[in-house]
């Protein structure tokens, strides 16, 4: 390449570089400034290009850093979004628990003693009429082979969903 065209192609670098898009750029555009720097001049328009280069280089330089921070700043922000949701997901864990505690309380007492002293058909339509939850849970507390025999003196469908509810609360995962 002629020296005409070397400066001339330094010259449109220099434009390029005064029109932002270095300033948008990555590490490596930087590195051309300064390899525009310490390359040999020969002419004014080289000189001249050179000193508008290092004129700009700490600007380019301060653009660059300014990027890194906003993008520093996006990733904290979405970290922080990120949190928030896992603290929505704490939460929601923690009112499962509480609601499963709950439901397993409400079944203390003498009433899970008298639904275990009735005859098992008594006890099977009588619970089939209870709360579905209050239900599940006087059967969880009785004992395994006497609420077997009242699930089967019950309806099938009201039998199912009693066991799927038992099932749920007796899971110790999340239930999400």
């Amino acid at each position: 390449m002629s020296t005409k065209a070397t400066s001339i192609s330094s010259a449109v670098l220099a434009l390029a570089v005064g029109a932002g898009f270095v300033f948008t750029a990555t590490p490596a555009a930087s590195q051309s400034i300064d390899a525009m720097l310490q390359a040999p001049t020969g002419t004014d328009v080289d000189d001249d290009v050179r000193r508008f280069c290092s004129n700009i280089a700490d600007a380019a330089r301060d653009r660059r850093y300014a990027l890194q921070k906003s993008e520093l700043e996006t990733l904290q922000k979405d970290i922080d979004e990120r949190i928030v949701v896992l603290e929505e997901k704490r939460a929601e864990y923690e009112d499962w628990l509480k609601r499963r505690n709950d439901f397993l309380q409400k079944a203390e007492g003498n009433l899970v003693d008298i639904y275990s002293r009735m005859r098992p058909d008594a006890a099977a339509e009588r619970l089939a009429d209870v709360n579905p939850e209050l239900a599940a849970g006087i059967l969880m507390k009785l004992q395994a082979r006497q609420a077997g025999i009242i699930l089967n003196e019950m309806d099938s469908k009201v039998a199912a969903t009693l066991t799927g509810i038992m099932a749920s609360a007796a899971r110790r995962q999340d239930p999400t």
